[in-house]
This record gives structure tokens, C-alpha cells and sequence, in this order.
């Protein structure tokens, strides 16, 4: 009589580790509380700009998934080799903004003839990292389209992520500062003074991958549930573009 050997089935993992970057962090509490709710797996969230990110996967740090806030931190840790490039997708768009301290502040009229060192009297332009961070990339790169870096530069008061530099405009500690367009409209103490121009910076693009070296069976269905319906929902209500 033939014996069927039962065969050991490995265990799905209980919690999920992603590193995320800090203009996500509304969303996907969110939505990992969503999934958490619907599946009973933790979703552990680390927020930080994508460079401190992908430099803390570069030294080793036991990141399940990924998300960045540009593509750059993506490539380059895709040509380490430190992501699983079959599991990469391009999930989330957002626009880049001027705000300025304040519920009801003025709008300004962003053109190569803007002066911003006067509109600043004196304060800061708070920005994220401008050689490092996205938020910071984007905004210098479409400060410097616009002809008007040289004149700012000097002005600018940089942070580690482009929440940092949202909470400094929301205190008034800064006049005005650049971020994305989906943390302007979480914080009720700025305003949008101006849109930068979609051509006046790189495309804003989230993609999302699992780190290389990471079995956990939990990264695919994560990453599937960051491109459902539902998930859709909530990066579109909070303002993002959800790429196809």
C-alpha cells in the first residue's frame, strides 16, 4: 500500500519590513492598516528620505520591500544588485509645489522674472536634501528650469526628507518651501502658492520592488496589494497618480 509523504509547507511570514519614503507615510499607514486588518499580517513601516533609505540597504539593512520617491535610488540599487528586478514596478506619480506658511497665503506667479529672495524677506525656502533627497532633486532641478536657483540658492534651508522641510513652512519657521503636491495637501498650515510646471523637472515617479536576499513570503502579495483597487483608492484621495 503506497504512503503519501506529507511534505513540509513553508509558513506564510507574519510581518512585512518596507522602507518607504517620507512623502508615503499617510498613505500607506493607511493602507497597511487596511491590510493588516483584512489578512492579520503586520506591515512595519520605516519612512526616511530615499536616499537614507537606499544607503541603509546598501549597508545591509534587513529591508523586505522597497519604495522610492524617484527612480535614481531605484537604479542604483538595482545595479547593486540589491533588489529583485522581476518583482519592480512603477507605482505612483505626484507633482512638485511651492507652499507657503499658513492656511490662506498669498499665490505667487512662478517665472524667470519671480523674486523669490524678496518674497522670502529675509526667511528660508525650506527644501529636502537638494543633492540627495528626490523632493530636493525636483525642486532644484525645476528651480534651475525656471532661472531662478543662482537668486535662491543662498536662501535655502535643506532637510533630511521632504516632510521635514513641510513641518519647518507649517511652524512659520520658514516663509515658503517645495514639496510634493500630496504633502501640501495633508498639512492644513500651508498653502499652495504655485504648481511647478510638469516640464520643469524630471517626471515624478514611485517605484516599488522587494530587496534582493529577502524570501519573505509576504513581498508579492504586499507589492499586489499596493497596486489593488483599494490601495488605488487611497494614494488618489491624498493626491498621488496612480500609474498603470
Amino acid at each position: 500500500m503506497a504512503m503519501a509523504i506529507a511534505m513540509p509547507v513553508p509558513a506564510m511570514a507574519d510581518s512585512v519590513l518596507v522602507f518607504a519614503a517620507a512623502s508615503l507615510r499617510d498613505a500607506l499607514t493607511e493602507i497597511a492598516d487596511t491590510y493588516r486588518a483584512e489578512t492579520g499580517h503586520e506591515v512595519i513601516l520605516s519612512f526616511a528620505g530615499s536616499s537614507a533609505l537606499a544607503r541603509q540597504i546598501q549597508n545591509g539593512a534587513p529591508a523586505d520591500l522597497f519604495l522610492s520617491a524617484n527612480l535614481d535610488w531605484m537604479d542604483a540599487l538595482e545595479n547593486d544588485g540589491l533588489i529583485d528586478s522581476d518583482s519592480r514596478r512603477a507605482l505612483l506619480g505626484n507633482a512638485l509645489v511651492l507652499i507657503g506658511s499658513g492656511a490662506d497665503a498669498a499665490p505667487v506667479d512662478l517665472s524667470p522674472d519671480t523674486d523669490l529672495p524678496g518674497l522670502l524677506s529675509g526667511g528660508r525656502l525650506a527644501m529636502a536634501l537638494v543633492e540627495a533627497v528626490p523632493a530636493g532633486i525636483y525642486g532644484k532641478a525645476a528651480l534651475t528650469s525656471l532661472g531662478l536657483w543662482d537668486g535662491v540658492e543662498d536662501h535655502v534651508v535643506q532637510t533630511d526628507n521632504v516632510r521635514a522641510a513641510l513641518a519647518l513652512v507649517a511652524l512659520g519657521e520658514a516663509p515658503f518651501g517645495v514639496v510634493y503636491a500630496t504633502d501640501a495637501a495633508a498639512e492644513p498650515d500651508v498653502s499652495v502658492v504655485a504648481t511647478f510646471p510638469a516640464d520643469s523637472h524630471p517626471a515624478i515617479v514611485y517605484p516599488a520592488a522587494a530587496v534582493a536576499g529577502s524570501d519573505n513570503a509576504l513581498n508579492g502579495p504586499f507589492l499586489d496589494y499596493l497596486a489593488s483597487a483599494k490601495a488605488a483608492e487611497v494614494f488618489g484621495r491624498m493626491g498621488f497618480e496612480v500609474l498603470e
